[in-house]
């Protein structure tokens, strides 16, 4: 079951996928700023289970196409990519799991789509119903306190140029800031007002570290020094575009089965989903099948307790083989 590379075209993108293994198919989406190799940890672990594993660079990533307009970056563009990828493999359904944007992503895809959706497994973002006024409104009055990255985001520019002037600097530290090894929320001490996002981050120890090691980083390193990270800058751009374009599913719920579970340390969780995100989500996922919180993780948490993340993913398609939606969990 080796490792393969190839080149889907969804009809807005040309979109690079990684492959492993065969079977019914699952689908790993990354977030910012990854590339479908950080998901290369638990590629052989599924396909050794008997799953057809597949890492998409989403749009704006690795080797996939860079759109230039910023606003083919929304979620629902990238769900017709998914869609497409699904279509290619001649596959009916596929089971998506999700991290960061790709969470939002295949919490959205869910909705949208959800006849293609066989389950979901999804690391570190709850899903929580649409606010009722645009996310940037929200981030603005944060900043006006304090540095926050989705604020300093939005303005093309002066982050494109700061992070892609040091991508492998600018990937070490935020790794480290994101992991159980460093406090996130420390980042908001500092004021918005003439800060960058480096200014605000830890300096990174030297690697390898417990959950990462040199040549990691390297080969996600190099991905990024020859895209830039406007791509991946471009999600946060979309994200009033995501909040305008979802206004139909406002009210709606995720039916299809769900699995959760997240690090006792990621930042998210703290500070980013919400008083009680749990509650939140039970409330708003109607077939949610596992919580489970792993202790001693960050936001990676898939790199940072590989083993136990590996364990869960093959339980819990295990799970779902067994428990299909429709029938008793």
């Amino acid at each position: 079951m080796e490792l393969t590379h190839r080149f889907v075209t969804t009809g807005g993108v040309r979109m690079h996928v990684a492959e492993q293994g065969t079977g019914q198919p699952v689908v790993f989406c990354h977030g910012f700023p990854h590339t479908w190799y950080i998901w290369h940890r638990q590629l052989p672990a599924i396909a050794a289970a008997g799953y057809r594993a597949i890492a998409p660079d989403l749009r704006g990533y690795g080797q996939t196409d860079v759109p230039a307009d910023p606003e083919e970056y929304t979620n629902r563009a990238v769900c017709g990519d998914l869609l497409a990828l699904l279509d290619d493999i001649g596959a009916e359904q596929a089971v998506f799991v999700g991290l960061d944007f790709g969470a939002a992503l295949v919490w959205e895809l869910a909705l949208r789509a959800p006849e293609r959706v066989r389950g979901i497994i999804v690391l570190n973002n709850p899903f929580a119903p649409r606010p009722p006024r645009a996310p940037s409104q929200l981030w603005a009055k944060a900043a006006a306190r304090h540095f926050l990255h989705l604020h300093y985001f939005q303005t093309p520019g002066p982050a494109d140029e700061e992070l892609g002037a040091r991508p492998r600097e600018f990937l070490a530290r935020v790794y480290y800031a994101l992991s159980a090894d460093y406090h996130y929320l420390d980042t908001w001490r500092f004021p918005a007002e003439g800060t960058g996002y480096l200014d605000v981050l830890p300096e990174a120890p030297a690697l390898p570290w417990r959950w990462l090691g040199a040549d990691e980083l390297d080969v996600l390193t190099r991905d990024f020094e020859r895209t830039g990270f406007t791509g991946g800058l471009n999600w946060y751009r979309n994200l009033d575009r995501n909040w305008e374009l979802t206004a139909d599913y406002a009210d709606a719920k995720v039916t299809a089965p769900a699995y959760f579970l997240y690090g006792d340390r990621d930042p998210d969780m703290e500070g980013f989903s919400g008083r009680d995100p749990l509650a939140t989500m039970r409330g708003h996922v109607a077939d949610l099948r596992a919580v489970t919180e792993i202790g001693g993780a960050g936001h990676l948490v898939q790199l940072e307790r590989t083993e136990q993340v590996n364990a869960l993913l093959t339980t819990h398609l295990a799970h779902l083989a067994a428990h299909p939606a429709g029938l008793p969990a």
